[in-house]
């Protein structure tokens, strides 16, 4: 849950004309109740055009990112997840730290049953890199399906 003291009067960004922040550290995720606490379900959000920068070249770096929760007390809006998605978009880091990033702030931040997230990076260099992050063992009783997202599997 958040500790935002703002955080009950609804979301921030729904419904109105909202620009892409700066950089993810500027990026305010929302967060509303889970209209279905109690519940084992899971949700899924699929962002297939995800970019970010180099840290070393400044050439932009493109991702299939799969992000996967099972919510406790709240859920994350989506219109908000876009927006900290995107502003990535000029963001200087590593795959590992991108992929991993987004979800140990989702997971610190939302404070679901479990969350796991997968970087699928288009190939740089010739070498396409996949980056996996959970927070834990999944729940018992949970239905998770395959991420599906094929292998990079070039021209062939």
């Amino acid at each position: 849950m958040t500790d935002d003291p703002n955080a009950a009067s609804g979301p921030k960004f729904l419904g109105k004309t909202s620009p892409l922040p700066a950089s993810p550290e500027e990026a305010l995720l929302d967060y509303v109740p889970n209209p279905r606490a109690g519940e084992l379900y899971l949700t899924r959000f699929a962002a297939p055009e995800f970019t970010s920068l180099c840290p070393v070249t400044g050439q932009p770096d493109f991702a299939h990112l799969v992000i996967d929760y099972a919510p406790d007390q709240t859920i994350v809006e989506s219109k908000s997840l876009k927006l900290f998605l995107g502003s990535f978009r000029n963001h200087a880091a590593f795959h590992e730290d991108c992929t991993v990033g987004i979800g140990k702030r989702l997971f610190d931040e939302m404070q679901p049953r479990w969350l796991r997230i997968g970087g699928y990076w288009y190939p740089r260099g010739g070498i396409p890199i996949d980056v996996f992050w959970q927070s834990g063992e999944v729940p018992a009783g949970l239905w998770v399906p395959e991420q599906g997202v094929a292998p990079y599997r070039g021209r062939g």
